[in-house]
């Protein structure tokens, strides 16, 4: 976790501040599990379409590539439109 976070803190015992990081480093795993299992049930869904196999077809690991290119960049540009509003920056369309 970003340390500088919890530097205007200064009031609070170190060890609530130690704390208080392990509990935001478990809530930014929590986010990106989430983030991930979505990726794959979107992606799943959308590009596979049957079970014949025991691996993708290439028209469906194609489809699989793409959807998460897709997704992570989406992703990418959402998390970048937040930290600039968090910081007051001036924002461009992603």
């Amino acid at each position: 976790m970003d340390k500088s976070v919890l530097g205007d803190l200064d009031s609070v015992p170190e060890e609530e501040k130690k704390r208080m990081s392990t509990m935001v480093d478990q809530l930014q795993v929590r986010d990106s599990l989430r983030m991930y299992n979505s990726l794959v049930e979107r992606c799943f869904t959308e590009c596979v379409d049957t079970f014949h196999r025991k691996s993708l077809t290439k028209q469906e690991d194609t489809c699989v590539r793409r959807c998460a290119v897709k997704f992570l960049r989406f992703s990418m540009g959402v998390g970048m439109r937040f930290a600039e509003l968090n910081q007051g920056a001036p924002t461009e369309d992603f």
